[in-house]
């Protein structure tokens, strides 16, 4: 645990009020505050929604009830120093060093954090009189959506900031990303918004505080995990919007960014305003907005993201999930481009067909894709490097991650560039040339000559610009060195003066001083030696003095190393600012290099898992052969087992396979694998990735609907049977001929006939309203009568085999329903106890016997592990009493007179 510093500067404490407003306290209140408190209270006043953290010296200090939540989130050490109305004022800090450490942590937690800085060096402070203070500002708001430091950012990850507008039957969306200026629009209906946000799974949302959608923007911030923040109304202003966006991007007006709707420029304007706030007005390093045509990208529900696992398994991490799965770039660029694109899949032929291409040269070339991998290994994050040097917050390892970028983008250019890539590569290979880039191609040139190998993570600490680049700061270095070799003589000289081996030592207190042992100091203190060497300050093993010739020594070391550090600092904000002068070209090539690195990374990943460019066509099919799925195929194989793969035919016309494909077999055998396999196809391939299987033709699909898995909704009140239905409801809303659903056991949550009926009636909904593709997996043997009566169904089943007793699940696919369900087998093999698994097994042998009514529990024994006979008949009581041997031939035809009477009055029972 970090432990609270105590007071640190020595200022004082007293009179310390609660951290309202000081216009909200009373004028009794303010007349005991100090410089201090006064300069504490105004900046927290201007951020009451966030946790203070107050640079003084070496920590981030925190006060009152900011200290006692930060305490609670960081297991942090909370102490209380000092007074206010007779209570203890609480405090707790975190080092400055470490502050990212726990900032991250913070906003995790959910916390804004506004950081108060020193702004003024004490000496300055110092000339203003003895009781001035060093001035202190609010330098920045840190929140969820506004992270660019490389220690709060996951590096894959997008980090998106969302403002969301909603005029009537007008919705907005204004979103970007703080840490790579990337900024788009996007204007659709209100219905619409639930899946866009969670497309962009943004950290934060904005919303006015008046807008009247409030319920909806609510549930779409749950559903997406987004941090909501909700901003006065006259921020989502569209005349506001405009003139905030005019005079961020210097312009007169937007026309040349795109034809914005009102909604939109509300956005904007709500996501600029928030930006500068964040950034204590500074200017947004944002690109110019970009505008996405509202429905350029496959619809994908809450429910559906959360059943086919695209970005996130159920268990929450990346890992089993479908980027997981398929992911193998090597920049974080790449990783969040290759995201963006799976959560987004295209409904443009051409663009899907220009990433598909740039996957098939690199699979033809594959020397070429092995020179750029092994170009892009190591190179950095350059969108994320030249944002934290554009708003003053990088380092000398950005200016080399800026610097290794470009370089190997020339390269890149260079071994590429006579392969005759596809257009999409070819453009990209266009923007890494330096040729028609003269200032940042000398840019380049001076970052090579002047970085060290070896550099700090912070400027300041210096040390990270070679000899010989800039004379100045040679100079100040060689005065700087040239002091410290003083230093070595000086200790010499003492040495001789006193005949003592006496030491120069330097500490921040004393400064540089003679460090002698209590025998040495003895002489020290003596005549004549007393008069030079003054006696500062006694220890338990050593005693320590100063002379008139340190002192003066300290200061101009002091000095020199201050001049040299400055200089040092000077050329870094010379090369940080020749970067932001470059920054539209310099994110050109960083989302080029992201273009290259998705395009590659596709082609290992096609050729790991023999995957094959999908086939697009303009009709409503999906014919796929021998397809797999991604997530559960890599499982197996890493557990040195093989997917069984199988074939689908499915055509929302009919023509070319089934409309509504009804699966049915036991639990166990894959029917829900072979359901989301067939969703993470089309999937795969509108996101412009090869796709696992042999071959697949497919007609794109606007919208993708998965109903598979259960689970409640106890946080609104819903079962698991109304979270069913809820989300079927929308499926049989909004699926049109051009989506693909999937649904899985539609109707199992109530009584078996409810159920049954249920199932039935979406059933017959789906191929006759709805008329999309559809594939339906059940247990009700009922529905798979359906083919005979609905024109564009038909039937397939999960292939089981019973061996010696146990079930052998075999994996495939095949047309025809289902015999059974084999469900007592299933219970069998996931360890029910024997008992229980032969008194179902009779159960289940007097219902499928049409006996159900008539079943009696008790006429089984719960306790016996095998079956109680059922009571004999009365044909059966009389054979048991018959000797056929004994009998004559008269008895024997009496006895079958009496068999047939027995028969007649139901005897058999």
């Amino acid at each position: 645990m970090i432990c609270a510093c105590p007071w640190r500067g020595g200022a004082a404490i007293g009179g310390m009020s609660d951290p309202s407003p000081p216009q909200m306290a009373s004028s009794a209140a303010q007349a005991k505050r100090t410089p201090f408190l006064e300069q504490y209270f105004a900046a927290k006043a201007r951020h009451p929604e966030a946790l203070l953290f107050f640079r003084m010296g070496d920590f981030y200090e925190l006060f009152f009830e900011d200290a006692e939540k930060a305490a609670a989130a960081l297991d942090i050490t909370l102490t209380k120093r000092g007074s206010h109305d007779g209570d203890p004022i609480a405090m707790a800090g975190v080092p400055w060093r470490q502050a990212e450490i726990y900032l991250a942590r913070l906003i995790r937690a959910g916390f804004k954090v506004a950081v108060c800085e020193q702004v003024e060096d004490p000496a300055e402070a110092r000339k203003r009189g003895g009781k001035a203070i060093v001035r202190r500002e609010v330098t920045r708001l840190v929140t969820a959506g506004t992270l660019t430091e490389e220690g709060l950012l996951e590096a894959r990850t997008a980090n998106c900031l969302a403002a969301l507008v909603v005029r009537g039957e007008e919705a907005a969306l204004a979103f970007a990303d703080i840490s790579t200026g990337a900024f788009h629009t996007l204007a659709c209906a209100p219905g619409a918004l639930s899946e866009e946000i969670l497309a962009l799974s943004p950290s934060e949302l904005l919303a006015g505080e008046e807008d009247g959608a409030r319920k909806a923007i609510l549930a779409a911030a749950e559903m997406a995990g987004a941090v909501l923040t909700l901003r006065p109304g006259s921020k989502a202003d569209p005349r506001y919007g405009a003139r905030r966006a005019c005079a961020v991007f210097e312009v007169a007006g937007l026309d040349a960014f795109g034809d914005f709707t009102e909604a939109e420029l509300a956005a904007i304007g709500l996501l600029i305003d928030y930006v500068e706030l964040t950034q204590a007005g500074a200017a947004p390093r944002l690109e110019p907005p970009k505008r996405l045509a509202g429905r350029e990208a496959m619809a994908i529900d809450a429910a559906t993201r959360i059943s086919l696992e695209l970005e996130r398994s159920t268990r929450g991490g990346r890992e089993g999930s479908l980027l997981h799965a398929i992911d193998r770039t090597l920049t974080p660029g790449g990783a969040r481009l290759l995201s963006e694109r799976l959560a987004r899949p295209s409904l443009d032929r051409t663009e899907i067909t220009a990433r598909l291409a740039g996957i098939a040269f690199f699979l033809a070339e594959e020397g070429a894709c092995q020179q750029l991998r092994t170009l892009l290994k190591g190179m950095g994050d350059p969108a994320r490097a030249l944002t934290r040097l554009a708003l003053g917050r990088g380092g000398p390892r950005d200016l080399a991650s800026l610097a290794a970028a470009l370089a190997a983008g020339e390269q890149i250019r260079a071994r590429l560039a006579l392969a005759k890539p596809p257009a999409e590569l070819a453009a990209a290979l266009d923007q890494l040339s330096l040729v028609e880039k003269p200032v940042l191609a000398a840019w380049l040139a001076q970052i090579g000559q002047a970085l060290e190998a070896d550099l700090p993570v912070l400027a300041r600490d210096g040390g990270f610009i070679q000899a010989g680049f800039d004379p100045a700061l040679d100079e100040a270095r060689g005065l700087r060195d040239d002091s410290r070799r003083v230093v070595a003589a000086l200790q010499a000289s003492y040495g001789q003066i006193t005949g003592l081996p006496v030491k120069i030592r330097h500490n921040a207190v004393l400064g540089y001083h003679v460090d002698a042992t209590p025998k040495q100091a003895e002489a020290l203190m003596s005549p004549p030696l007393n008069s030079q060497f003054a006696h500062r300050q006694s220890l338990a093993g050593s005693i320590r003095f100063t002379t008139p010739e340190l002192a003066e020594l300290d200061a101009k070391i002091a000095r020199a190393g201050e001049q040299a550090l400055a200089r040092e600092l000077a050329v870094f904000r010379d090369f940080a600012a020749a970067a932001a002068g470059n920054e539209r070209a310099i994110r050109a090539i960083a989302q080029a290099l992201a273009v290259l690195d998705v395009a590659s990374a596709g082609a290992i990943w096609a050729q790991e898992t023999e995957a094959v460019a999908p086939e697009l066509s303009t009709g409503n099919e999906l014919l796929a052969e021998g397809a797999r799925h991604p997530v559960v195929a890599r499982a197996l194989d890493k557990a040195g087992k093989t997917f069984t793969p199988n074939d689908v035919r499915l055509d929302a016309d009919g023509q070319l396979g089934p409309r509504l494909l009804l699966v049915t077999g036991p639990n166990m055998a894959g029917k829900s694998t072979y359901l989301r396999q067939i969703a993470l196809l089309a999937i795969l391939a509108q996101a412009g990735c090869y796709v696992p299987a042999r071959r697949l033709k497919l007609g794109l699909a606007d919208r993708v609907f998965s109903r598979v898995g259960a689970s409640d909704d106890l946080a609104r009140g819903r079962s698991t049977f109304m979270t069913e239905m809820v989300e079927t409801a929308a499926i049989l809303h909004q699926a049109g001929p051009k989506a693909l659903v999937i649904l899985d056991e539609i109707g199992r949550g109530t009584a078996t006939y409810d159920g049954l009926a249920i199932a039935w009636a979406c059933a017959e909904h789906l191929h006759d309203v709805n008329g999309c593709r559809a594939v339906f997996a059940t247990h009700y043997h009922e529905l798979t009568i359906l083919p005979e009566r609905l024109a564009a169904a038909a039937n397939a089943n999960l292939r089981a085999k019973e061996w010696k007793g146990d079930l052998v699940f075999l994996h495939e696919v095949q047309s025809g329903a289902a015999d059974r369900s084999y469900g007592v087998q299933v219970a069998k093999l996931a360890g029910v106890p024997k008992r229980v698994v032969e008194r179902a097994r009779a159960v289940l042998a007097r219902l499928e016997a049409g006996q159900s009514g008539r079943v009696d529990p008790h006429s089984l024994s719960l306790f016996s592990a095998e079956p109680a006979a059922p009571e004999p008949s009365a044909i059966e009581a009389m054979l048991a009493g018959v000797e056929p041997d004994s009998l004559t031939p008269r008895e024997a035809l009496d006895a079958l007179y009496r068999l047939k009477a027995l028969l007649k009055a139901g005897g058999a029972n």
